[in-house]
């Protein structure tokens, strides 16, 4: 298969050639690990795919990325790119968008278990 570079290079590539045609290229988490994904976002995807609630086809075929990342999960990895993570439907509409939580200090946390 391809190489974690080639992987980088396709998304890359599909964002510059399909702009204007396909706005919205899907990274493919199941078969590429988390990891990866978060490159191939940062090289011109901008949809992480979705939740799955059992994956078995990518398994039967040899992959050895995830099965199930639960909706926080996601939340927390596109937040960690600086992006904003948001629900969407089938016709990329969105339904939801899920601000990430401030980041709370160790000190703001026992100033308020003392307040």
């Amino acid at each position: 298969g391809p190489t974690r570079e080639e992987h980088l290079k396709i998304h890359a590539l599909a964002r510059v050639l399909l702009a204007g045609s396909i706005n919205n290229i899907q990274v493919s988490w199941v078969k590429l690990d988390h990891d990866l994904s978060q490159l191939c976002l940062e090289a011109g995807a901008n949809d992480y795919g979705g939740t799955l609630m059992e994956e078995n086809i990518s398994r039967e075929a040899g992959a050895t990325a995830g099965q199930y990342t639960s909706p926080e999960d996601f939340q927390r990895l596109i937040s960690h790119l600086g992006r904003i993570p948001a629900e969407r439907n089938t016709t990329y509409t969105r339904l939801t968008i899920k601000l990430p939580a401030p980041e709370v200090t160790c000190e703001q946390a026992m100033l308020a278990e003392f307040a």
